[in-house]
């Protein structure tokens, strides 16, 4: 007597890339193993996608849900119409050249969508928003939202950590299941301005906006933090609820 096999939605998860050096001479791409491990535990099928922008049609033809990752990079200043005021800033063109089509075409497809970190600015940016380009330089007592340089890369310390207010009213809120939430911290952008149909759904103490979600769409929402360390309850509800979004867009697909 064999199992019957439960049905699992496709998670899409974009990658970072590295030049060579280190693991190989070659250029080759990353990602933390907990990227994946979060999806698989609430039930979904993640896989990664590579960047090949080319092929953003054929992959969201494969896939559920789409989750755009964090990792150590920016999202280029000429996209939110500024030049680039600061030397913190990384760029990987093929990267967000990728990750833009790839989010453009699920936005179009009304496709689940989880923006992390630098998937939630990115976001933010397509919607037709701005970056703040460096926290230290810009917003006067800030928080630490980030120990490190590289913000993937903390050289063994903990991350930073601050709580934040969630608006009562908003997706995010009936999703986590409450408005104040603790989270992790690894950022040294962040969103700065949002357009509708685009709303601002948390803030942390200092201002910084910690949460978005597009009000047009049926999940489209993107997280400054990192909810894939499931360090709060509310960490898991939103990845679970990101995994029934999946599945109900399968469904009526």
């Amino acid at each position: 007597m064999t199992q019957k096999n439960i049905f699992r939605p496709v998670i899409g998860v974009t990658l970072d890339s590295e030049e060579g050096g280190g693991f190989s001479d070659s250029p080759w791409y990353a990602i933390r193993q907990n990227y994946m491990s979060c999806l698989e535990e609430v039930g979904a099928a993640p896989v990664a996608l590579p960047h090949l922008a080319e092929l953003a049609e054929t992959y969201l033809d494969m896939i559920d849900g789409l989750v755009v990752t964090g990792g150590a990079f920016d999202v280029p200043p000429a996209m939110f119409g500024e030049e680039a005021r600061t030397d913190t800033i990384r760029l990987k063109p093929a990267r967000t050249t990728f990750e833009a089509a790839v989010l453009r075409g699920a936005l179009e497809r009304d496709m689940p969508v989880l923006g992390i970190c630098g998937g939630h600015q990115l976001l933010a940016v397509l919607a037709g928003g701005t970056l703040v380009q460096h926290i230290p330089d810009e917003v006067q007592d800030a928080l630490e939202h980030s120990v490190s340089k590289n913000t993937e890369n903390a050289g063994g310390r903990s991350w930073a950590t601050h709580p934040v207010a969630i608006e009562p009213d908003s997706r995010l809120a009936g999703v986590v299941g409450t408005t104040s939430q603790h989270v992790n911290s690894s950022h040294h952008q962040s969103v700065r301005t949002v357009k509708a149909p685009m709303r601002v759904t948390a803030l942390a103490e200092d201002g910084i906006i910690e949460a978005i979600e597009h009000t047009q769409k049926s999940f489209a929402i993107g997280v400054q933090w990192h909810p894939e360390y499931k360090q709060t309850e509310g960490d898991i509800h939103l990845l679970s609820a990101f995994c029934a979004a999946a599945e109900a867009y399968h469904n009526r697909s």
